[in-house]
């Protein structure tokens, strides 16, 4: 499932593609993946500018130009690329959205404007947005006016110490599942947790109301440094992942202990462990992060 390192990639490589532009065709294939159900998605953004994509969470939220917003969340195998409208469509896409550069565009930008003069005048020039969701776990979500924080966690490059201290100190979850849980802090998920866990050198089972603060300062320098790292990379591929121009990450191939179970660990040597924690695979070296 794309994590925080990967939305934050889609969203950097859709922007300067999208933001700007206008909606000038939608085509919404799959109803049932657009909540809440009945709105009318194609009514609601024909015409529309999109004025700013950003991420919260995992979630990829457009913000458009009358203030109204949506959100996609990519799931476990969704993908959201920019296309040609001559590109074959593949199959298990859900929406595409046909977005023009306009005229009015142009003269945002000088280089353009200046292009357009020299080569008389400016055709609209359309290029495609496609979700695509092969296994369906993700949507589109229609909030209009409404806020999109409700029922979720602080953001993993924000938060202080002292306010993750105060969420873990109140569940006995391990700290694993703590950590997973979006309302707790959003925007983790299996592969990060891990690899922040390994870098704090804490333990998958602890129980998180038994960190000590030490711990708890270390393990969000840890996740900082961590998420800032995968992004760097443009995140990891394993599988579906792809950012919007189709590109894979690369941050697969500096884990140091996610996917890499009976392997060396790269401080001590000892065999990375995996083990099976709230159904997700869970990856640590017995040695470095020992209860």
């Amino acid at each position: 499932m794309p994590e925080l390192p990967e939305v934050q990639t889609v969203v950097d490589t859709l922007r300067p593609n999208m933001v700007g532009r206008k909606i000038v065709a939608v085509n919404l294939l799959r109803l049932d993946m657009l909540e809440p159900q009945g709105v009318d998605l194609p009514a609601r953004l024909m015409g529309r500018t999109i004025r700013a994509i950003e991420r919260r969470g995992k979630r990829i939220i457009f913000t458009l130009d009358d203030t109204h917003r949506f959100f996609i969340h990519l799931g476990m195998s969704g993908r959201l690329t920019i296309h040609s409208p001559a590109d074959a469509h593949a199959s298990h896409t859900h929406l595409i959205l046909d977005v023009a550069a306009t005229d009015r565009f142009a003269e945002d930008r000088p280089s353009e404007k200046k292009n357009a003069r020299k080569s008389g005048p400016k055709k609209a020039s359309k290029t495609q947005l496609r979700f695509r969701d092969p296994r369906r776990f993700g949507g589109i979500w229609w909030m209009g006016k409404d806020e999109c924080d409700s029922g979720m966690g602080p953001e993993p490059l924000e938060v202080q110490s002292r306010q993750l201290a105060d969420r873990l100190g109140r569940t006995t979850r391990a700290i694993k599942n703590a950590l997973l849980d979006q309302r707790l802090i959003a925007g983790l998920g299996n592969i990060y947790v891990d690899e922040s866990l390994f870098e704090a050198s804490i333990h998958p089972l602890k129980p998180a109301n038994e960190l000590s603060y030490e711990e708890v300062k270390k393990l969000t320098t840890a996740i900082k440094a961590t998420l800032r790292r995968a992004i760097r990379h443009r995140g990891s591929t394993l599988r579906d992942y792809r950012d919007a121009q189709g590109k894979a990450g690369a941050f697969q191939s500096l884990h140091r202990v996610y996917g890499r179970a009976r392997k060396p660990c790269p401080v001590c040597q000892t065999p990375i462990e995996r083990i099976v924690l709230g159904g997700r695979s869970t990856h640590f070296c017995p040695k470095c992060q020992s209860r």
